[in-house]
Formats: structure tokens, sequence, C-alpha cells
């Protein structure tokens, strides 16, 4: 078995177990509708141009959604064993990573799919252009990147509902202040050159995080 057809099967896995359960798409959407409700209402009463923080709503949502999805996916499969059956499967340990990396990204772009129309409701702003779904994307790869080698590390712990947060969200400012900058660059239709610097370091963070979490992933799950 060629090494993307073993990543792409621990993907299978994660979406027909999702499919079976939807525990986790269920949660996600569930928290985002309300947040997203929350906000609307909050910015309606008490900003007088929620344009300017419609951005950083739409951020906060993503990335607490996440968080959300990434400690009840790992949680659930270390507690079954269902995570050290697959430690001892013939793959490399890399494609495991890949595999529940890339598992976690469907499932926030499905997310991700509900909450930009509704923020295009609540708000009335352009969040469905091109531009602002390729930003999400990118924003969404390295947040899920990380997010996974954080998410493995915390899960074996007691306190891994609070321990994920604690270790992502600080490691995660730079990519959602880029991610919230473009954004809004993109939302303002603002030139490109105003903006560029925020958008290399979103992609920056990308790679790096991408890169790093590979690299280290095999002495996570070791230990």
């Amino acid at each position: 078995m060629s090494y993307f057809r073993k990543v792409w099967a621990i993907v299978r896995k994660d979406l027909l177990a999702e499919m079976r359960s939807r525990e986790m798409i269920s949660s996600m959407g569930a928290f985002s509708v309300l947040v997203i409700l929350l906000f609307a209402f909050a910015f309606d009463l008490r900003v007088a141009k929620a344009g300017t923080v419609a951005p950083g709503a739409l951020w906060s949502v993503i990335a607490f959604a996440g968080i959300l999805g990434l400690g009840r996916t790992l949680s659930a499969e270390i507690d079954r064993g269902v995570f050290d059956a697959l430690l001892l499967a013939p793959v490399d340990r890399s494609a495991i990573f890949f595999g529940k990396a890339l598992g976690i990204i469907i499932f926030m772009l499905i997310i991700e799919a509900v909450i930009l129309p509704l923020f295009v409701i609540f708000f009335n702003l352009p969040f469905l252009q091109p531009t602002i779904i390729f930003i999400v994307l990118l924003g969404t790869v390295g947040y899920a990147g990380v997010g996974t080698l954080l998410a493995t590390m915390a899960a074996n712990t007691r306190l891994r509902e609070v321990l994920l947060p604690v270790l992502l969200l600080p490691i995660a400012i730079p990519a959602l202040l880029a991610a919230v900058k473009c954004t809004a660059g993109a939302l303002d239709a603002r030139p490109f050159e105003e903006w560029s610097n925020w958008f290399g370091l979103l992609v920056a963070f990308d790679l790096v995080m991408l890169g790093t979490s590979f690299l280290v992933y095999d002495f996570i799950v070791e230990d």
C-alpha cells in the first residue's frame, strides 16, 4: 500500500466513524451557530459598524469550534484504545499525522461551509468571495496541523480539556491575527499590497507549523 493510500485510509476511518456518530460535527455546528447569533445580536445593539469587528468574530468562531473538534476526536479514540491500535499498525507515524490532520481539516471545512453563509446573512458582508474562502482555507490548514500535534499531546493527560486550548491558542495567535487582518483587507476591498505582509505571515505559519509537526509527531506519540 502506498503512502498516500495509508493517509487516505486513516482519513476514511475518521470520516466513517463521524458519519455513524455525528457527535463532533453536531457539537461544533451547534456551538458555531450559537456564538454567531450571540455576536450578531451583540454587535447590532452595541457596535455602530459591525463590519469592523466581523473578521475577528469569524476567526473566534473558527478557532473555538476547531478546539472543540480536536479535543473530541482524539480523546475519544484514546479512551477507546483506537489510537493505540493505530500506532501498532504497519504505518509510518507521519502518515498517521497527515491522516488525522486532514480529517480535522475536512471537519472544520464542513463547519465553515455553514459559518460563512451565516455571516453573510447576519452581517450583510461578502464573506463568500473567493479571496476570503482561500484565506479561510489557509488559516484552517495551519491551525488544524499544529492543533493535531498538540491535541495528541494533551489527549494523554487528565486535564486534556483545559490543556489543549492553553497550548494551542498562544501558538496559533500569529496565524489568527494574520487571518483576521487578511480577512478585513479582503472585505474592505483594499489593495493586496496593504495586507500582503499579513498574508505572507499566514503562509509562513502554515509551512513552519506543518513541517515542525511532521518532524516531531513520531516523538510525541512514542512518549
